[in-house]
This record gives structure tokens, C-alpha cells and sequence, in this order.
């Protein structure tokens, strides 16, 4: 069978292990494409029972029966040879969360091509769609990327964007990028066979890191802009979630926005020190900032779930409390 440009299908091995890989590797297992082989991460202790789990990605592999790898490194020649006896013509490599050796890199025929979710060369690292909104980035998107030894500098094979929205969380741009990413992926596929790429170099002097998320980060400082805190929450969600400190306890805050001028925002905040909470209704909770006041809209209790704020601040006395 070919893909209709007289291309024999591709022998592959997939590499990821979280949800945002899942996607990629459904589009190949539903193209001409042979996947050989899926590595993924050892299965890790997760939930409140610190049962052993399955990464997504392990789960859809068992689901269609593939052989399936979960080597704690690559950098032992044990596993280099097993990766080897596959013959892998490409490797697709999607946050797997794993060091590729040099060896690894060279062993498929057309090397290894890596999915990425930002605009190369802007946010390599670990949280490019976290640090996208929290920047305030008016776009995002994925990179296809010739895999090498540095992190995240490969050649640039196909790129694709998408514009962020005030209403973008971490949560919906992953969805997005995604399934953006697999699509990239196929058409990247298509033009590697039909030898139609050309590589681009990324420019090193607009390169910025995306930093691993921390929990210490996540605390709110109300004293900072409104924007800035806005993008935080949004950047945050769902993991690790902004959160400020109400009766000597984390409050989480899931989501909240900017207030127009046409519900007076300026005038309302005028003088009051950041934190405090300045009025409620249905719509939420306004809170003063350093500069204009937004409105909370969702928030978690310590040991609930998540709520509106409409629905947290009725039992509780919050109209002039300042969250610290």
C-alpha cells in the first residue's frame, strides 16, 4: 500500500507518553504508516493510592497491540540494540520525557523528528504552552523539529499556529496544539518522502526557555498588574493551578478575567489595596490588584472541589477581605 505519491508506507517508531502525544500517534495508527514500536515511560505511582499507572499513551498502544518499550534510559547499549533490530525508517519523538543519545538519533533512516509545541525558536524547554499565555503571546503553535543533541534546537521542518485568546487556559491550547501537531506531523510524513523539506535553521539570537513549572510560582501576588495575574491563572490551569491563601489555607483559583472599562473597573479599584475583595455578584468576586481590579470567577477550597466564587463567598463574610 502507498500514500498516493507512489511512497511505500513508513516503518515507525513513536516515542511520547502523555496525553498531548496521544493524538499524533492515533493519526499515524489510522494512516498507510507502519508504527513498529512505541516507547513510553515507565509506568509511575499516581493518585492518592500511589498506584502504578499507565501512560496514555501505553494505554492506546495496548489497545492496537503493539509492541511496546519502557527502558528507564537509552544511553545503555542494551536498549540501543533493541531500538536498532526495529529498522525504524523514522522515529517520532512527542514529549516523551527521555534523553535521545546521539546514537539513537541516527539510527532511523530520515532520523528523528520531534513535535513541539511553540513557535521554535521561541520557548524550548519543557512548558512552551504554559509560558506562551503566561507571556502574554498573542500566538502559539507546534514546530516540527530534525531532531539533534541540544534541547529543542534542531533544524525546523514544518510549522503551524494558532492565535491565543483571552479565553485560552493551558488546558485548551494543549487540546489544540495537539491535535494541530498531528496534523503537522502527516504533512511533514508526506513532504519527508517526497524529499520536498527544507530544513531551517532556528536563529539563536530569539530563542527563549520555557522553565519547568514549580507550585511556589503558582502563588498569587496581588500587588502585580491585572493582566499579569489574569495570565498567570490562565497559564496555570490545570496544573498547578494559581492559588492565593484564605484563613491560613490555599485558595485555588481556576479561572478569571480581565474587567472591561464599561463596568468601571478603574473607579472601582481606586485606592484599595490589592487583595481585597471589593464586591460579589453572580458573575464573581472583583478583587483590587496593583493595578486594575479582575474578577474571580472559580475557586477551590482546600479539600473541595472546584467551584464558581459566586457560589464560595455566600456562607463566608468576604466583601473587604484582603487574600494575602
Amino acid at each position: 500500500m502507498t500514500n498516493g505519491l507512489n511512497h511505500p508506507p513508513l516503518r515507525i517508531i513513536f516515542a511520547g507518553t502523555p496525553d498531548f502525544s496521544v493524538s499524533a500517534l492515533q493519526a499515524l495508527l489510522d494512516s498507510e504508516h507502519e508504527v513498529v514500536a512505541v516507547y513510553t515511560q515507565p509506568d509511575r505511582p499516581a493518585g492518592r493510592g500511589r498506584k502504578l499507572t499507565e501512560s496514555p499513551v501505553k494505554i492506546v498502544a495496548l489497545e492496537h497491540n503493539l509492541p511496546i518499550f519502557q527502558p528507564e534510559t537509552l544511553k545503555d547499549k542494551a536498549a540501543q540494540q533493541t531500538l536498532s533490530l526495529l529498522k525504524a525508517d523514522v522515529m517520532v519523538v512527542v514529549a516523551y520525557g527521555l534523553l535521545l543519545p546521539k546514537a539513537v538519533l541516527d539510527m532511523p533512516t530520515y532520523g528523528c523528528l520531534n513535535i513541539h509545541a511553540s513557535l521554535l525558536p521561541r520557548w524550548r524547554g519543557a512548558a512552551p504552552i504554559q509560558r506562551a499565555i503566561e507571556a502574554g503571546d498573542s500566538q502559539s503553535g507546534v514546530t516540527i523539529m530534525q531532531m539533534d543533541i541540544g534541547l529543542d534546537t534542531g533544524d525546523m521542518l514544518y510549522k503551524v499556529s494558532t492565535d491565543i485568546t483571552a479565553e485560552d487556559n493551558a488546558a485548551r491550547l494543549h487540546d489544540r496544539l495537539s491535535v494541530l501537531g498531528s496534523t503537522a506531523l502527516m504533512q511533514t510524513l508526506n513532504a519527508l518522502q517526497s524529499q520536498q523539506l527544507t530544513p531551517e535553521k532556528q536563529d539563536e539570537s530569539c530563542v527563549t526557555y520555557a522553565k519547568k513549572l514549580t507550585k511556589a510560582e503558582a502563588e498569587i501576588q496581588w500587588d502585580e498588574p491585572a493582566d499579569t495575574i489574569v495570565r498567570k491563572i490562565q497559564a496555570f490551569n490545570p496544573w498547578p493551578v494559581a492559588f492565593t491563601s484564605f484563613k491560613e489555607k490555599p485558595l485555588r483559583i481556576g479561572q478569571a478575567r480581565l474587567l472591561s472599562n464599561e463596568k468601571g473597573a478603574t473607579d472601582q479599584g481606586g485606592g484599595k489595596t490589592s487583595g481585597t475583595v471589593l464586591s460579589i455578584d453572580r458573575e464573581g468576586m472583583v478583587v483590587a490588584t496593583g493595578s486594575d481590579p479582575i474578577l474571580i470567577q472559580q475557586v477551590q477550597p482546600s479539600g473541595k472541589k472546584m467551584m464558581s466564587a459566586y457560589d464560595f463567598a455566600q456562607s463566608r463574610s468576604l466583601l473587604g477581605h484582603q487574600f494575602l
